[in-house]
């Protein structure tokens, strides 16, 4: 069962030191012993009737009251050292410690004023609503105690084992977050790195692309040279060409002519002299 907030905010008590780390569980074993005592000494003293059972009974009592403050002080230190430390069922189990510890606190109080009244008024039923009263006050510091300690064994409240674990784990997840901050920032890089390499082959394509249409037309614009060089060359070789033939014929012609005068001559040197010579030749 949950416990119901405060209606009012308790004044924040100025102290002239710090109170230490850790100091809270040595204090509520005297909040805790203290009332027990008290109601075993009050169970007691209805049988006895002792004035100074009933004179130990008050002292004890203001001392439980002055625990139960000292208690609320050191608890608030050591539950703000433990709370980043607990889980959130911890922190919710540590909420309604410091709520319940508040209520007995103030529990203390009202049990004390009790006492004071049950002393002054010696009625039967006044100092049985006190011993009613002493028995709840009991079983709420009994059920503190048992809290607080489930706060310490299982959820690890100002452990030092835990607290020292948790600190690896912060370093390794401080190791983790700077490592997956390189990976990501290896990542962006080479990811810049693909982006500029990408941006660099089209800018290459595109000068390529750029380049061959001015290729193409210094191809065109040579082939074009080279046809009218051909075009320029055509006339003098048809203008060449009859006048070698006529050479050539007149070459042929003149072989010919020598050709049938070696021939002639040849003949004639062959021939036979004729009758006519011969006998001239004889008579001289």
């Amino acid at each position: 069962m949950e416990l119901p907030s405060l209606p009012f905010k308790l004044p924040e008590i100025p102290l002239p030191f710090d109170i230490p780390v850790l100091a809270h569980p040595p204090i509520d074993h005297f909040v805790i012993a203290l009332p027990v005592i008290v109601l075993l000494l009050e169970i007691v003293n209805l049988v006895i009737k002792k004035r100074a059972i009933g004179v130990a009974s008050f002292f004890l009592l203001t001392l439980a009251v002055v625990a139960a403050i000292a208690a609320y002080l050191t608890g608030s230190v050591d539950g703000k050292q433990a709370w980043d430390l607990l889980s959130q069922a911890g922190q919710a189990e540590l909420k309604e410690h410091k709520l319940l510890g508040t209520y007995l606190m103030l529990a203390s109080v009202v049990v004390l004023v009790f006492k004071l009244l049950s002393a002054m008024i010696s009625r039967g039923l006044m100092k049985a609503l006190y011993l009613l009263i002493l028995i709840l006050f009991v079983a709420g510091i009994l059920k503190q105690g048992k809290d607080g300690g489930e706060l310490v064994y299982e959820y690890g409240a100002n452990v030092k084992v835990v607290k020292t674990m948790d600190d690896k784990i912060f370093e390794l997840q401080d190791e983790l977050n700077d490592y997956i901050a390189e990976e990501k920032e290896a990542e962006e890089e080479a990811k810049a790195a693909a982006e500029a390499k990408k941006a660099e082959e089209a800018k290459k394509a595109e000068e390529a692309k750029s380049t061959e249409p001015v290729t193409e037309e210094k191809a065109g614009a040579v082939e074009a040279e080279k046809t009218e060089a051909v075009k320029e060359e055509t006339p003098t070789a048809e203008v060449e060409t009859p006048a070698a033939e006529s050479e050539a014929a007149a070459t042929e012609t003149s072989t010919a002519e020598t050709t049938v005068n070696e021939t002639a001559e040849a003949e004639v040197e062959k021939a036979p002299a004729s009758p006519e010579a011969e006998p001239e030749s004889e008579t001289h």
